[in-house]
């Protein structure tokens, strides 16, 4: 069986960009929907003044996370989505604070987090390339 591989690169930015979109807009609901372990999360990584961040933090998810499935503004968003991730890995995956399984535990979210970073990094760069031959 052949695979028809300019058939497959169609779709594959849209499916990619959607599912970018969904990493964002399902922890947005669940930073809603579970306040309190969320409350209780950050203050267990000493985050200061953690009821407005994570208002925040969730508008964020949405907004960003919108932006992404709406296809607008999709360079913008994918940088605001970098900013964030950065901010989320240095402030709540601090694996460096921690030892024994929670410490492996951040670890893996702080490097998962960094391979979503870079797919944020390449769809910027990748709309910017195709606003530019447009």
């Amino acid at each position: 069986m052949e695979i028809n591989m300019p058939k497959v690169d169609e779709f594959a930015l849209p499916i990619g960009r959607s599912l970018l979109a969904a990493y964002f807009i399902l922890p947005g609901i669940a930073k809603f929907a579970a306040w309190q372990m969320h409350i209780d999360l950050m203050h267990h990584h000493n985050m200061p003044f953690a009821e407005p961040l994570l208002f925040l933090a969730g508008i964020a998810n949405f907004v960003l996370g919108g932006l992404l499935l709406a296809n607008r503004h999709v360079r913008l968003a994918a940088y605001g989505c970098v900013f964030y991730i950065l901010l989320v890995n240095f402030n709540l995956h601090d694996f460096w604070n921690f030892s024994g399984i929670e410490g492996a535990h951040e670890t893996q979210n702080f490097v998962k987090n960094l391979g979503i970073l870079a797919g944020c990094l390449m769809l910027a760069g990748f709309t910017a390339r195709q606003e530019k031959s447009d």
